[in-house]
């Protein structure tokens, strides 16, 4: 009699387990149905705004898209933002801004991932009425109605300077730079090298990391070990790759014994400046260029005209509205007072592998 109370009790658990999974099934059929009602035409009620970047491999990029979407949220709490990252992949990034264009969003704004491929897709966007910014990164030959960034020439110009001023005794530098499709590269180049001009120091070599990829910079570094430790320094395009280039180093016994810069002031890098593993970093002001971007963008996205910015520059082929911003040389010693006082990071977090002073 027992065996058949608990085989009634099991078959009553079964029955109650069967009811909870149709029941969840029926839930994710509404769910799809509701997802399939949203593609309807509905009224808008704010602005819309379409985002695209690069990826978000790059530490910084997340921090751009935290402090953009607030800022519209601020001016707007009933705006629709669409974000999209294509992990690096610039036909990925034609679809997303394709789709942006078809969902009709009021203005786009565009971190590229090659400034030279994007000019068809941009022209869709400005046939279909909708303006764009060029966030960070000059897209070319696309008449984009505004790009904001800062002064990459002077991030190379810094660097070279930082390097300089730390002393180069063999006057011999390595450069492992981003990839060739990223406009900001070659600017940060012309800086650098105009530095090293000026001081008559030999740049050894110069490779780019195709989609900002460090693993191509370590293994160059692998490759060339012997000649790596007759350089005094070595350039590094962000500080992502500098990261990696420094444990590539620390495995050949090398770190410390070469000076190295980098950009973005990666919470890692100003780590490594304290402890003296890092020269500089060039710190970039994100929330305030995130910012600036919204407040741009909201303009756009009313359709109002941008009549405070004076400075252009050559897209190849049209003369484009630029704001830029001023990056700062991060050092050991102006720490305290750049990233940290910022809020940028907390200073327990960047002196914590340095030990209390008693």
């Amino acid at each position: 009699m027992r065996f058949f109370s608990r085989k009634k009790k099991y078959k009553q658990r079964l029955t109650a387990i069967l009811l909870m999974l149709c029941m969840l099934l029926m839930v994710g059929c509404g769910t799809e149905s509701v997802e399939e009602a949203s593609e309807a035409p509905q009224e808008k009620t704010g602005i819309s705004v379409g985002m695209s970047f690069d990826s978000f491999i790059i530490e910084r990029w997340r921090r751009d898209c935290d402090v953009f979407v607030s800022k519209i949220n601020e001016y707007d709490s009933n705006a629709d933002i669409t974000v999209y990252s294509a992990n690096g992949d610039i036909e990925t990034q034609k679809q997303q801004i394709r789709y942006l264009i078809e969902k009709k969003v009021d203005v786009l704004v565009i971190v590229c991932i090659d400034s030279e491929s994007l000019t068809e897709v941009c022209n869709e966007a400005k046939s279909a009425g909708i303006p764009i910014i060029a966030y960070d990164r000059l897209i070319k030959n696309s008449n984009v109605d505004l790009y904001i960034s800062f002064d990459n020439e002077k991030v190379g110009t810094l660097m070279g300077e930082a390097l300089v001023e730390d002393g180069l005794p063999k006057k011999k530098v390595l450069m492992l730079s981003g990839p060739n499709e990223d406009n900001n590269v070659s600017m940060v180049e012309t800086g650098f090298r105009d530095v090293m001009d000026r001081n008559n120091i030999e740049i050894v070599d110069c490779i780019h990391a195709p989609g900002w990829k460090a693993e191509a910079a370590a293994e160059y570094i692998n490759t060339h070990i012997t000649e790596i430790g007759n350089v005094d320094a070595i350039m590094c395009g962000n500080d992502n790759i500098a990261t990696t280039i420094i444990r590539t180093l620390s495995e050949a016994r090398l770190a410390g014994k070469i000076k190295i810069v980098g950009q973005d002031a990666d919470l890692e890098a100003c780590q490594r400046i304290v402890e003296g593993t890092q020269v500089m970093t060039v710190y970039k002001p994100v929330e305030k260029l995130a910012q600036a971007a919204a407040d741009y963008a909201i303009q756009l996205a009313e359709r109002k005209e941008i009549t405070d910015v004076t400075d252009t520059i050559n897209d190849g082929t049209y003369d484009v509205p630029y704001i830029y911003l001023e990056p700062i040389a991060v050092t050991k010693d102006n720490i305290d007072e750049t990233v940290i006082d910022s809020g940028f990071h907390l200073k327990d977090d960047v002196y914590l592998n340095v030990p209390e002073e008693k």
